[in-house]
Formats: C-alpha cells, sequence, structure tokens
C-alpha cells in the first residue's frame, strides 16, 4: 500500500475547486510572465474587452466582440486551470503529508550515565541532541540511531502500514521524524534542524515549491515565445496587405487570428506537464526535488546501481544447510537452529527462519548457556547438560574439534567449496563434538530485480552494479541479477570515476544506492535516486528519494521519466498542426469580400465569416480543456524503439492535430449558426 492521497485515479473535488480559484488569481500579468503565449493571449484579451466596451459605449452591434472577448479570456482561464489542477494534486498530498506531523515532547538526554532525561517539545531540539524513543512514542526528528534496535512503523512517510526494522550501525540506522517506534527503543541522534527535517523537504517537493524549468522546457518556452513573435509580425503585416487590397480589416478579427494561430495548447499546459510528471512518480511513491531529475531520468543510458541494501537485502541469510554424510537433512538443520536461538544477528535469525519455514523448530534447553561470538573463537552457540552445539567459521569449527581436513567428508569440503564459488559464505555446524552439517549464508538478491533489469535493457539503459565485493563474489551476484556489468572491490571514488567517465562519453547516468558511501556518487550522477531506508547522507546527497526502498522502481522512475518527454513533444506536435485549419477558417473570413476568389479555401463550409472566426476561438480555448487529462495522465511509453515511437506519435498527435480542429471548428460552427450567435 502506498501513499493514499496519491493513489487515487480521481482528481478530489476540492482540488478542482481550488483550482477554479488559482485560476482566477493567476490572471495576475506577472502570474504569467513565465508563460509568453498566454500573457500575449491575455493582452489580446483585455484589448478584445475594451473593444467590446468602445462598441457598446458607441451603440454599436456588440455581441460578437463581446463573445470574442469572453472566450480570449476563457482561453487563458483554462490555460491557468491545467496549470492549477496540476499544482493542487500536488499541494493536497503536501496537506495529507502535513498532517502527519505530530505535536510531540521528546525524550532529550542530558546524562547518558544516569539515564536523566529532560522532556523538550520536538522543535527545539538541535542536530547533535540525543534522544530516547521507546515503544509508542512517535520519533521527534530526523537522526541517527546510536543505539538500540526496535520495530518502526513509517506508513506516514511511506504509506506501508508493515513495521520496518531500524537498527544501530550499517545503513539501515536512519530514522525519519513523525515515524513510530511500535516496539522496544532507540536512542536516536538528531541530525536535521528544525524546518529542515525529511518530512519538511518531502512537503517543499511536494508542493513544487522550489520546482525550477528544466533545460528542454526552457528551451520550448524559447521556441513558444519565438513562434508567438512570428505570428505576431505575420498578423501586423496583413494590415498592410488589407489596406493594399482596399480591405479595412477590424482589429478584433486580427486578434482573434493572432491567438488562434500562436501556440496557446501547448502554452497552455507545459506547466501542467511538468508538474503532472513529479506527481506521476509520488504516485509511485517516488519524491524527485526537482523537474530537472524526472527529465533527466527520461534519456538516463546507464544505471548504476550498488549491491548491498539495493540489489540485495544486505544482511547475509540462510538458504540452505547441507547434511554430512549419515546425517539427516532434518537433524542436521535442527542442530543449526539451536546453534542459532540466542544470536541476534540478521544471520542467526535468517537461520532460525529458514529451519521454521521447513517446519523444524526447537526450543533452548533449560539451563543452557550462551556461546556468543568471538574474535577468538569465531564460533557461538549454546551448552545445556553436557551437550552443545556451535555454528561458525568452518577452519574455526573443524580445529575445535580436532579433525584434521583429511578426516572431514568430501561431501562436506565439495559444499564448502561450491558456497565459495557461489559467492556465498559457509559455516559449519556441530553437535555434541560431531560435525553434522554446513550452512549455505548468501546475500540474497531482492524478488523480481532479473525481470526489470530485463525490461531495463529493452528500454535501452544499461545496468551496472557496484560492489565492494571479490570479483567472484561479485560475478555471482550479477548473474543471479541479471545486470549487464559489475565493477568488483569499488571504492567511493571508483564509483565518481564510473559515474564522470561514462558522462564524458556524453550519457546520462543514473545512481541508485542507500549507503552514506555511496553519497559522492548520488551527488555526481544526473538522476541520484536514494532509498528511504539508507542513510542521512545518501537521501540529502540524491535529487530522489525512493520511499519503498525498491531499487526495481528506477523502471518507474525511467518510464515516467521517457512519459514526460513524450507527453510534451506529443501535444507540441498536435497544437503546432491544428494551425492549418485555423488558417483555413480565419483567412477566408478576413479577405472574402475583397477577394471572393478565397471563398476556395472555405472547405469546411463554415456558415459565415463572423461565425468561422468565433468557431476558431471557442475551439482553440476548448482543446485547452479537452487535454488537461492526456496532460495530467502522459501518454502511454512503450519500450518499442525510438524510431518506431516517434513515427507513431506523429501519426497520433500529428495527422490527429491535423484533422481535429476541422472536425471540431466544423461542430462549433453548426452550433453557433444554429443559436444564430453570430
Amino acid at each position: 500500500m502506498s501513499m493514499s492521497f496519491v493513489k487515487s485515479g480521481a482528481i478530489d473535488q476540492s482540488v478542482v475547486t481550488t483550482a477554479l480559484k488559482s485560476a482566477f488569481v493567476k490572471l495576475d500579468p506577472r502570474a504569467l510572465t513565465g508563460n509568453p503565449v498566454i500573457l500575449a493571449t491575455e493582452v489580446v484579451a483585455a484589448l478584445a474587452t475594451v473593444s467590446a466596451g468602445v462598441a457598446i459605449a458607441g451603440g454599436l452591434p456588440a455581441s460578437f466582440p463581446i463573445q470574442i472577448a469572453a472566450w480570449l479570456w476563457l482561453t487563458v482561464l483554462f490555460a491557468n486551470f491545467a496549470e492549477a489542477i496540476a499544482e493542487g494534486r500536488g499541494k493536497a498530498a503536501a496537506d495529507s503529508l502535513r498532517a502527519t506531523r505530530v505535536t510531540t515532547r521528546a525524550k532529550l538526554i542530558i546524562d547518558d550515565a544516569r539515564n536523566a532525561m529532560v522532556p523538550t517539545p520536538a522543535h527545539e531540539l538541535v542536530p547533535g541532541d540525543i534522544v530516547l524513543v521507546e515503544a509508542g512514542d512517535v520519533i521527534p526528528a530526523d537522526g541517527e540511531i546510536i543505539e538500540g534496535v526496535a520495530s518502526v512503523n513509517e506508513a506516514a512517510i511511506t504509506g506501508e502500514s508493515a513495521p520496518v526494522i531500524r537498527e544501530s550501525g550499517g545503513d539501515r540506522s536512519a530514522v525519519t521524524g513523525g515515524t513510530t517506534v511500535v516496539s522496544d527503543w532507540l536512542k536516536v541522534k538528531v541530525t536535521s534542524q528544525q524546518g529542515s527535517s525529511f518530512l519538511d523537504r518531502m512537503i517543499a517537493m511536494v508542493e513544487g515549491a522550489d520546482r525550477r524549468k528544466t533545460p528542454n522546457e526552457l528551451a520550448l518556452a524559447v521556441l513558444l515565445a519565438g513562434l508567438t513573435l512570428v505570428f505576431l509580425i505575420a498578423v501586423v503585416t496583413l494590415t498592410g496587405l488589407g489596406a493594399f487590397l482596399g480591405v479595412t480589416l477590424d482589429p478584433m478579427v486580427l486578434g482573434a487570428l493572432f491567438v488562434t494561430l500562436i501556440p496557446t495548447t501547448i502554452g497552455g499546459l507545459l506547466s501542467a506537464v511538468g508538474i503532472a510528471g513529479m506527481d506521476r512518480l509520488l504516485k509511485v511513491n517516488v519524491l524527485a526535488t526537482s523537474g530537472r531529475a524526472v527529465e533527466a531520468a527520461g534519456d538516463v543510458d546507464t544505471l548504476l546501481l550498488d549491491k548491498t541494501g539495493t540489489i540485495t537485502f544486505g544482511n547475509r541469510m540462510a538458504v540452505e544447510v547441507v547434511p554430512a554424510p549419515g546425517v539427516r537433512p532434518d537433524a542436521a538443520l535442527r542442530a543449526a537452529l539451536i546453534a542459532s536461538l540466542a544470536d541476534e544477528t540478521p544471520e542467526g535469525r535468517s537461520i532460525v527462519e529458514l529451519a521454521r519455514n521447513q517446519g523444524v523448530t526447537a526450543q533452548i534447553p533449560a539451563g543452557a548457556t550462551s556461546i556468543p561470538f568471538s574474535a577468538t573463537t569465531r564460533q557461538s552457540g549454546l551448552d545445556a547438560d553436557g551437550k552443545s552445539w556451535r555454528k561458525g567459521a568452518v577452519d574455526a569449527v573443524i580445529r575445535s574439534l580436532d579433525l584434521s581436513e583429511s578426516q572431514v567428508p568430501a561431501e562436506l569440503r565439495q559444499a564448502v567449496d561450491r558456497v565459495a564459488r557461489s559467492g556465498g559464505t559457509p559455516l559449519a555446524v556441530s553437535e555434541h563434538g560431531a560435525l553434522v552439517g554446513v550452512i549455505h549464508l548468501k546475500d540474497v538478491v531482492k524478488p523480481g530485480v532479473k525481470d526489470r533489469f530485463a525490461d531495463l535493457r529493452r528500454m535501452g539503459v544499461r545496468t551496472v552494479m557496484i560492489t565492494g565485493d571479490n570479483p567472484v563474489t561479485a560475478a555471482a551476484i550479477a548473474s543471479e541479477a541479471g545486470v549487464d556489468d559489475f565493477l568488483a572491490e569499488a571504492t567511493p571514488e571508483d564509483k565518481l570515476r564510473i559515474i564522470r567517465t561514462e558522462q564524458a562519453k556524453g550519457r546520462l547516468v543514473a545512481m541508485c544506492g542507500d549507503g552514506a558511501n555511496d553519497a559522492p556518487a548520488l551527488a555526481q550522477a544526473d538522476v541520484g535516486v536514494a532509498m528511504q531506508t539508507g542513510a542521512q547522507a545518501a537521501r540529502e546527497a540524491g535529487n530522489m528519494v525512493d520511499l519503498d526502498s525498491d531499487p526495481t522502481k528506477v523502471l518507474e522512475i525511467v518510464e515516467v521519466g521517457k512519459q514526460l518527454l513524450i507527453t510534451r513533444g506529443a501535444l507540441t506536435t498536435f497544437s503546432i498542426a491544428n494551425d492549418v485549419a485555423k488558417y483555413f477558417a480565419i483567412i477566408p473570413a478576413m479577405f472574402v469580400v475583397a477577394l471572393p476568389s478565397l471563398g476556395a479555401m472555405n472547405i469546411m463550409g463554415l456558415s459565415s465569416p463572423q461565425s468561422a472566426i468565433l468557431s476558431a476561438v471557442i475551439f482553440n480555448a476548448l482543446v485547452i480543456v479537452a487535454l488537461i487529462p492526456l496532460a495530467l495522465r502522459g501518454v502511454r511509453y512503450r519500450a518499442i524503439g525510438a524510431a518506431k515511437l516517434l513515427s507513431r506519435n506523429l501519426t497520433i498527435y500529428g495527422i490527429g492535430g491535423l484533422i481535429a480542429p476541422f472536425v471540431g471548428i466544423k461542430l462549433i460552427d453548426m452550433i453557433v449558426a444554429a443559436l444564430k450567435l453570430a
């Protein structure tokens, strides 16, 4: 289950109401300075309003100029509404996030030795403070666990109802303010200032307050501004042509022609497309800090993934127990289970889980003594009533049993070699002084990873696994995960080097990681996807945060990026193709009196010159509304190759953009004529 406020496909009524109000607020010319097409439309609408007012004051027929002015204003409002509805969805999500903030008093530790604490308002905590968080407590601020292990409910952030384990050390020691400890306790060192917590940043990201236009978006805005200027010059030139032909052109008609020819469709939807791209990422539980990151994801060539915690679960887990000759499999598994009952490490817990999944159970014997792991013995287990159970490094267990290598059964030696060659870790198990089997521990690849990487390959994205493991282990994991390449024994410097090398070749690089050692690479990558369960440094370095901590989510990220680019291109193509029909509608209407032969261009058979002009203006406004759902949903991406994709979209949105206005303007003209509006 993901965040409920973004999973719903429908737009809430309150969002629509808010967007309608915002559409009127955005009529302020200062709010439109970043959108020259719609600003120009508003200027023409204002001039048309003045012209209609002059007609009314002079006692002249005013129905036509009033209708033109009204539809021009509606064109601006519809464009503003498209942007506001996209923003409104994000703001609704931010309001839901804001509701997760709980006013709480933290248990600030002032003397750890005496366990002395002072109740302190969460907003007064500063970086470096250490707080105790017990079962039922809300974690008051972002921080790093310095002591303890606990189950934490992160539904406030991820929407997931199942609690997760957080513990000190490793890459799962980061906790987020606003989440709740379900069991046990934690000592947390505060790492964020008030107002700059992860939750605060999430709200800012969702609201899009810091959203900047991407390079492609800026380039398209420049193109639209250029087209607007070109059509302005063309329309002004028509005045001179009219004078030459002895035709007095109505400024209202010239204004209508100008507005219908400039790319108002894409101009009105451009911002909505960008905002909706970030919103679609939010629906798959990924937060993007900027539209630039979303756009870059659509052009990614190379994806680098840290192995531990990203491709694999991060902790070695038991996958099998190989019995010694003459020992029943269930007996060997039971011995491994008893030796692990008092072992609270992830490896120990995984052995217990393996046994229980296979129907083998056991209890700690009465009066048993736990033998903890030590660097000297390199094994752990239990002693009870003269009996013993041990598990540990193969050579250490064999040595403790006073066995020579030749005395170890060949089958067990082969099992140890097989486990080592596969990249796993073998542990020997003994019971009452006898060798009974070998445990296979491995870094388990997360489910579904291989299929996802195959999908990325079809999309043209090359995957590279980066790990500090030795080449043998790295090769085994890379093969199992299905990545295209791997880099073994990698240091943070190696990760930076490979990213910079790829970027120097003109490729866009995405990096997926969760550890503090991934932070430099996440910052250098064009798209840095940090796992929410990872270290604080990683989350701050990336420009995206995966709230589900699922590396296969990169597939959705790339798809959303490509969808954003394709949607913008499709709507631009549709908008420009629209102009052809408008030429056939308005040009004959302007000059048909002076040049009757231009009537041949009236291939739509429009009722009258005024009806033709009004119908074109109405269509120009309504098409923005009709395309809002497409802008918000996005054009579906399919991994069919760039050439086929371009051909498909040109066919649908190019030819479609050419045909639709002919049909639409004709239908509107029929309605206008029937209602005698012109």
